[in-house]
């Protein structure tokens, strides 16, 4: 039973993974491209890394400790890339509504 959850659970994560490779082939600029890049490899990477837990019980702690760290840097290190994106000007897609960041930056300018 555990290897059927655990196989289940790495399926599950590997369709994750194609996906967000998918989508930085498919997005149209840098920012749509890390989002979606970011959510769907920290999801896939921490189910491939429950479904290992499921083979190897006592690999589980390890596990846990790599999962915490994945959900700790890759948010942190998309934010990160976004924010150097941004502050070197690389063009947003033309689709774009609002620039929540430049519009910040536009009101602290303001403020003497």
């Amino acid at each position: 039973m555990a290897e059927t959850i655990g196989s289940i659970l790495i399926l599950i994560g590997a369709f994750f993974l194609f996906s967000a490779g998918l989508g930085m082939l498919r997005m149209p600029d840098a920012y749509t491209r890390l989002q979606a890049g970011t959510k769907a490899s920290t999801l896939g990477n921490m189910l491939v890394l429950l479904g290992l837990a499921f083979f190897h019980p006592s690999w589980s702690l390890k596990l846990v400790i790599v999962i915490y760290f994945v959900l700790m840097t890759n948010p942190i290190s998309s934010h990160a890339l976004a924010r150097a994106a941004h502050a070197i000007r690389i063009p947003m897609a033309g689709s774009t509504v609002t620039d929540a960041l430049r519009d910040a930056e536009r009101s602290d300018r303001s403020v003497p």
